[in-house]
């Protein structure tokens, strides 16, 4: 019988999708999130939503994407962020390059 290592795939990345509602259109809020990423080394993607919102998926290592996590739910000075949800994103494999913003979904 051919013998198999059941280690688990152990990286040091965590994936997060975040959902932030508030006054957060319009204000900045998706160019300091990719400056933010950029400043923590974090990778993924931010995008307005057409209820509002706006919506984000952050890769990295878990305390800078906690880092960012925190940051969100401050947000720009013009923003007024009222909630952040978070979500745990399933491995997608290989990560995104930077962090980008995305067309409005």
């Amino acid at each position: 019988m051919p013998h198999h290592h059941t280690t688990p795939h152990t990286s040091n990345t965590i994936t997060k999708h975040l959902l932030v509602s508030g006054h957060v259109q319009g204000v900045g809020y998706r160019w300091s999130m990719v400056q933010a990423a950029a400043r923590l080394g974090v990778q993924g993607w931010v995008r307005n939503r057409h209820d509002g919102r706006v919506e984000a998926c952050a890769w990295g290592r878990p305390d800078a994407v906690q880092a960012l996590i925190d940051w969100a739910q401050q947000g720009p000075a013009s923003a007024r962020v009222d909630a952040v949800v978070v979500g745990n994103v399933p491995d997608g494999g290989e990560p995104p390059q930077g962090f980008t913003q995305r067309e409005t979904a």
